[in-house]
């Protein structure tokens, strides 16, 4: 007899009964999330952000379950089958993620986590005999009945709604509340394709903007930010010293991606590749920041020291790009010795991050209103997203060492 029954501190006691979602589950490649936080780094800001993928993963599942239901009560078709296929295609949409997953992305690793989960999921279909054919279809969006594709990834997806709820809850940060429950009792589906009942514009409209306030205050937070800036600098350098023959502590199979150029192909070409990404998790690489402490490049350690003593970047936000004041940090950086041009990619750079809330024309919520017709909710009369939260928000960032602060 399959089935799980697990106390989430979000949702309360949710059951896991089908077969196929407890092999997945119980497989050592899914386990791995246990071991990879949600949140990343944003833990040095808000301490109770330490929950994990696995968690956040099986919650996602818990409101696919909940979505599927209600559309079968609406009387749309959906068969056990496909039931299935949608929910194991969300328990999987995030086991691609690796350690500090983008920082990763941007060092070590030529692929989107996106395009590992797809990978991870293909090796899992083939050794459960076809079990994912579904989930596979329905995962990368080629499947016949494109809502269920929405309900794993889009604008309004079962993913959105699950980590807001999450990490707003374990963030302690209320404004990312959502009232999930209300939203998956109004959704429908319209010509094949999800939309929300009129009478659950206000339930979306919050939910849009919890996220836009959760980017800015939490994901987006300057310190968080700066936090990640610094694992990123950090893999970069190890990188760099690997390429030169330097020799760097390491697990056997971070090391391997420390030491060897990957390529996209690979991951699909060589099983042993794939195999060595699902054993590295956050512990691989703490342990090897905090060894590098001590190595003898003193960029390298340098910034390994600063993450683990949190004595982290500071950073300048701004609405408008800001050189003149990158600028008078550089000059006085370089006088005073702080920096110099090798250390300057690491002690003082500029960039930008963007924040899209709510993207018109890009998997559009879509609301059906009483008399049948289905809109875009940024056209509603009276709409919030189409008035003040649409588009994309970029702000410009200045990072640097804290040292460049005090000096004049």
């Amino acid at each position: 007899m399959y089935g799980k029954i697990i106390n989430d501190p979000v949702y309360g006691f949710i059951r896991f009964s089908e077969r196929e979602l407890m092999q997945v589950i119980e497989h050592p490649w899914f386990q791995r999330l246990r071991r990879i936080k949600q949140m990343g780094m944003a833990q040095l800001v808000y301490p109770g952000a330490v929950h994990s993928r696995f968690l956040h993963s099986l919650g996602a599942t818990h409101l696919m379950g909940i979505a599927l239901h209600e559309l079968k009560r609406k009387g749309v078709s959906i068969s056990p089958e496909e039931e299935t296929g949608a929910k194991l295609a969300i328990l999987l949409h995030d086991v691609g993620h690796g350690p500090f997953s983008h920082a990763l992305e941007h060092n070590l690793l030529p692929v989107s986590h996106e395009t590992l989960s797809l990978q991870i999921m293909h090796q899992l279909n083939d050794l459960f005999r076809g079990n994912l054919d579904i989930a596979i279809q329905i995962f990368n969006n080629s499947y016949d009945k494109p809502f269920l594709h929405q309900l794993v990834s889009s604008q309004l997806d079962m993913d959105r709604m699950d980590y807001l709820n999450r990490d707003s809850f374990f963030s302690g940060v209320a404004e990312g509340t959502i009232g999930y429950d209300r939203i998956l009792q109004m959704i429908t589906v319209q010509n094949g394709n999800l939309a929300v009942e009129e009478k659950g514009i206000y339930s979306v409209e919050k939910f849009i903007i919890a996220r836009r306030l959760m980017y800015w205050q939490v994901y987006l937070h300057k310190t968080v930010l700066g936090a990640e800036r610094l694992i990123v600098n950090i893999l970069k350098r190890a990188k760099e010293l690997a390429e030169q023959g330097v020799q760097l502590f390491a697990t056997p199979s971070f090391s391997f991606f420390l030491y060897e150029q990957i390529k996209a192909e690979d991951f699909v070409n060589d099983l042993d590749i794939l195999q060595k990404f699902c054993a590295i998790d956050d512990a691989d690489v703490v342990c090897s920041i905090k060894e590098w402490m001590n190595h003898s490049d003193p960029i390298l350690s340098r910034l390994c020291t600063m993450l683990t003593s949190r004595a982290l970047y500071k950073v300048k936000l701004s609405n408008d790009s800001d050189l003149t004041s990158y600028e008078e940090l550089k000059e006085k950086g370089l006088r005073h010795g702080l920096i110099t041009e090798e250390t300057m990619p690491y002690y003082l750079f500029h960039g930008t991050t963007t924040n899209s809330t709510y993207k018109i024309n890009d998997d559009n919520i879509n609301i059906m209103l009483k008399n049948g017709e289905t809109i875009d909710i940024s056209a509603v009369n009276n709409s919030l997203i189409g008035n003040t939260v649409s588009g994309e928000t970029k702000k410009h960032f200045i990072c640097y060492i804290p040292e460049l602060k005090s000096v004049r």
